[in-house]
This record gives structure tokens, sequence and C-alpha cells, in this order.
């Protein structure tokens, strides 16, 4: 599969304005960890090989380990994740398959989010949320190969 375009050399400042907002997020009160596998999460559902690549790679350079990586996409089951991350991962596949839900993000997911995350957390959340899936939709659109972000 070839890259159809690069979206950095011709949306310079869309590209820019989505790197600010990985700053805020990177800044928030909500952990780098717990933004790792929203990401990776999100990806994995998108089925963005290029951010699944990249957001894996990215958590365990920061010291995530594989038992966590290999089985955040069936995190139910894995009793490898906090009740905060549980929350997040929930979070995450509603927002992101919102469109399977009549009512968008089930009131349950997002009370449980709400119990874990205060209100300045969660907003961060509800953002990385957003931008993930940003990224997903650009880089499976214009087929950012996987692994090509280290090259």
């Amino acid at each position: 599969m070839d890259k159809r375009m690069s979206v950095v050399d011709h949306a310079k400042k869309g590209y820019q304005a989505l790197m600010a907002l990985e700053k805020y997020l990177h800044d928030s009160p909500v952990p780098d960890a717990t933004l790792n596998l929203v990401k990776l999460r999100a990806s994995q559902i998108n089925g963005c090989a290029f951010c699944v690549d990249m957001h894996a790679h990215d958590a365990k350079k920061a010291g995530e380990t594989d038992d966590r990586l290999f089985t955040v996409a069936a995190w139910r089951e894995a009793p490898l994740f906090t009740d905060a991350e549980r929350a997040a991962l929930a979070l995450t596949e509603a927002a992101t398959r919102i469109a399977d839900q009549s009512a968008g993000v089930p009131d349950d997911v997002w009370e449980e989010a709400s119990r874990h995350y205060d209100e300045e957390s969660l907003a961060a959340l509800v953002m990385a949320i957003a931008a993930i899936n940003a990224w997903n939709r650009i880089n499976v659109t214009v087929r950012n190969p996987a692994g090509s972000h280290r090259m």
C-alpha cells in the first residue's frame, strides 16, 4: 500500500494545530500511560496501522509493559489495568464507536469515568479521544504506512 500524500506538507497549519493539542494533552493531568492506552485502543478500533504501531512503540519507550500492550485490545478480560484506566478505555471505546449507540456515549460509561477523573482531567480525556480519532482518520485516509514515523 502506497502513501497517497503528506498532510504535513500540504496542511501545515492544520498539522501544527493538532500538534499543539498533543502538547496540551501531554501537559494535562491525565497520566501519559493512560493517554498511550487510549491512543492505542482507539487506533486498534479504527484500524489505523500507522497509529497502532506508533503508539505501541511510544508506550513501550515510556516504560509500558509488553503484557499490557499485548492485552489492551481485550482489556475487559485482562487483570492488568487499574479501575481508572478501565474507565478511560471504556470511554474511548464508546466515543470512538459513537455511531453504534443511539444515545451516543452511555451514561454509565460517563459516570464511571467521572468517578476516576476530575472535570479538568475528564475534559482532557475527551480531547485526547477526539484527537486520536482525528489522527486515525487522517492516517487511514492518506494510507500512511505503519512504521514510517521511525524511518
